[in-house]
C-alpha cells in the first residue's frame, strides 16, 4: 500500500498558475472556486528580503482533523494511497470539515457538498501524475509514495532542506516544500 504525497520546489515555482488551471479543467471545478491556488510569502526586511512562491492545496494529512470531525463519514481516508477524500453524496454540507482544516483547503460546492483536492486519484489509479504535476512547465511539482525510500519524493526530501505548512497544527501533512 502506498502513502502518496507531494514535494514542491519553491525555488523553481514561478507562480504561473498552470497547476490551478489544470486542476479546474481536469476536475470541472466551478468558476469562482479552487482546489489549489498560488501563495506568496515574503520574509525579512530590506536588504535581506526573500519570497517563497508555493502551489497549495489539501495536504492529505496523516492525522486529518477533517476526517475525525465529519459526522457522516463523508470525509474519509481512501485506502488507495491513503488519500483524504470526500464522498459527495454522503456529505451533508455541515462545514465541520471546512472549519477544522488548518490549510483552508476545502470549499462548499454550489451543489451543496464539500469539495477539495483529491490528488487526482482517478489519474493516479491509471498510473498518471495528478493534473497539476503533469502540466508544470518548471517541473517544480513531484508526486509519489513517501513509504518508498527510492521514490522521487522520498529522495528529494532526503536531499534538500524542506518544510511542511503549519507543522505546529500536528496534522502531519503530506505536502512538503523544498527551499
Amino acid at each position: 500500500m502506498a502513502r502518496y504525497g507531494m514535494v514542491i520546489d519553491t525555488v523553481r515555482c514561478v507562480g504561473c498558475m498552470d497547476c490551478v488551471v489544470a486542476c479546474k479543467t481536469e476536475n470541472q471545478v466551478p468558476e469562482g472556486f479552487g482546489r489549489d491556488w498560488i501563495a506568496y510569502e515574503t520574509r525579512g526586511a530590506f536588504p535581506t528580503v526573500s519570497m517563497e512562491i508555493r502551489s497549495e492545496r489539501c495536504n492529505h494529512c496523516d492525522d486529518a482533523p477533517c476526517v475525525s470531525c465529519c459526522p457522516t463519514g463523508a470525509s474519509h481516508v481512501d485506502p488507495f494511497g491513503q488519500i483524504v477524500m470526500v464522498t459527495h453524496d454522503v456529505c451533508i454540507g455541515c462545514k465541520a470539515c471546512v472549519a477544522s482544516c488548518p490549510y483552508d483547503a476545502r470549499f462548499v460546492h454550489p451543489e451543496g457538498y464539500v469539495d477539495k483536492c483529491t490528488f487526482c486519484i482517478h489519474r493516479v489509479k491509471e498510473g498518471k501524475d495528478p493534473a497539476c504535476v503533469s502540466v508544470c512547465p518548471t517541473h517544480c511539482m513531484h508526486f509519489g509514495d513517501f513509504d518508498d525510500p527510492n521514490s522521487r519524493v522520498s529522495r528529494l526530501l532526503a536531499s534538500r532542506r524542506n518544510h511542511p505548512l503549519k507543522a505546529e497544527a500536528g496534522t502531519r501533512p503530506r505536502i512538503y516544500y523544498l527551499v
